[in-house]
This record gives C-alpha cells, sequence and structure tokens, in this order.
C-alpha cells in the first residue's frame, strides 16, 4: 500500500485514496470531498490496479482543496444557523509539537522488515525519520549509471516518520547508490535558518540478509536499520566512493 493507492474500509461502508501514513498502522485515507479519516491498516484494502505517483496525488490533491476552498465560500453565507455540530466533518488538525532539544536537525534514513522473524522472505519498508522541530521537504534519488532517478519527493511533520516506499530484495541493486537533498524550515514562525542538505550513501545489500543489521532504536518497535543523514546540525559525510577522483589524486601526487 501506497500514496496514491484506492482504498475501502472493511469495517464501514466507504473508502478513498491513501494521503499519507501515521507510524506503520495508522493510514490517512482521503475521501472525494478533501478530507483524511485516519483507519487502521488492517482495515482498509487496496482496490483497482491503476498506479499513482505522487505527482498524480499531489495535482488531485490541490484540485480538492480549490473545489472545496470554492464550495465553502459560496456555502457559508447559506449554512443552517441550527445545524447540529456533530453533522459538521472534522477538519481540524492539531499543529506538531515542538520538543526540547528539538530545535538541531536530526534526520535519518531507516529500513524495517515487514516480518523480521522470517527474514529470508520479508519484504521491506523504508522510511524518513524527522528528530527535529522543523519541517523537512526532501527528495530521494537513486543512482543509474553516471545518472540519477528520482523516486519520491515528499514533506516530513516536525517529530515524526514518514514511510516512504516498499521494496524486495530484487531491488536491492537500484538502491545501491542512494542521495538525499532536505531543506528544513518552520511555519507561521520565525526560525534559525538551517543549510540544505546534499548527502549520498551506498546502501550494503548484503546487510539485508542479516538479522543483527536490524537493531532495536526509539523510532520503531521493530528492528531497523538506520542511515544517519544528519545528526545534531552536523551532516553525513557522502560514504560514496568517488573513484576516478581517487585515481586523480593519486596520479598528481
Amino acid at each position: 500500500m501506497k500514496i496514491g493507492d484506492k482504498v475501502r474500509f472493511l469495517s464501514e461502508t466507504g473508502g478513498g485514496r491513501v494521503a499519507g501514513f501515521q507510524g506503520k498502522n495508522i493510514v490517512l485515507v482521503e475521501d472525494e470531498d478533501g478530507f483524511q479519516v485516519p483507519m487502521l491498516h488492517s482495515q482498509v484494502v487496496v482496490i483497482g490496479d491503476e498506479d499513482y505517483g505522487t505527482d498524480h496525488v499531489v495535482q488531485v490533491k490541490q484540485r480538492q482543496a480549490q473545489q472545496a476552498a470554492a464550495k465553502n465560500a459560496s456555502s457559508a453565507t447559506a449554512e443552517s444557523a441550527d445545524e447540529e455540530p456533530a453533522e459538521r466533518p472534522v477538519t481540524f488538525r492539531p499543529k506538531p509539537e515542538e520538543r526540547k532539544g528539538g530545535e538541531q536537525l536530526s534526520a535519518y534514513l531507516a529500513f524495517v522488515p515487514m516480518n523480521v522473524k522470517e527474514l529470508s522472505q520479508t519484504r521491506f519498508e523504508t522510511y524518513f525519520v524527522n528528530d527535529s522541530n522543523y519541517y523537512m521537504r526532501f527528495a530521494y534519488f537513486s543512482a543509474q549509471g553516471a545518472s540519477w532517478r528520482l523516486r519520491h519527493t515528499l514533506e516530513v511533520e516536525p517529530n515524526t516518520l514518514l514511510f516512504v516506499e516498499e521494496f524486495g530484495r530484487e531491488d536491492l541493486p537500484q538502491i545501491e547508490r542512494v542521495a538525499i537533498q532536505m531543506v528544513a524550515y518552520k511555519r507561521e514562525k520565525p526560525f534559525l535558518l538551517k543549510p540544505a542538505l546534499d548527502v549520498q550513501l551506498r546502501i550494503d545489500g548484503v546487510k539485508f540478509y542479516k538479522l543483527h543489521t536490524f537493531e532495536s532504536n526509539k523510532f520503531f518497535e521493530e528492528p531497523s536499520l538506520l542511515y544517519p543523514l544528519i545528526v545534531d546540525d552536523r551532516p553525513t559525510r557522502s560514504i560514496v566512493l568517488d573513484v576516478d577522483r581517487m585515481r586523480r589524486d593519486i596520479l598528481e601526487k
């Protein structure tokens, strides 16, 4: 299940499209009116075989927001004064909470086995972990020879984690080299400007076959593999070797 999938509810009538995730168990389902309903992962099922990318979801959300704004503007004066509050849809979304010590940026790329007890057969989930009081807008790339392919571009709220994608071992060669570019900011308040982040990582596919690779941490209930991107405002050094540059440096000596 991924963002953009069309789903229906199992325990009640209704459905919509997946707009996001909260942790591993909660799916945010957006109905045709643009309202998001949190549902347990086990209570929704994907329907249809359409392949909806992130760009498609963004376009749909923008159209729905425009339609909702026009609808609200035209119906505000005609709304009945005796309408029961319980009949009105709940659209309030609380602001993300800030925490002490969260003014320094920390972020991780995380890989979580979907069934760690069957490591030889399980698939894996990729998450972006934002351990700071800043919003983070990031782009996630994978290398294709000398070029790069954009895999996802998403926004992560402060002090939360966001599901990025699901993959199997057969997909590991595609993410052997990845890159993250990121900007951090706050909404509706002043903040200290943080430098943009650009980190390249080499993902060791062998680790996905070893149980001890996946360790307990404060972000996930299940053992997971964390790749630090930035910790306490200190970016991780890119760990992709530039062989051509090394050869040039040796010849110049």
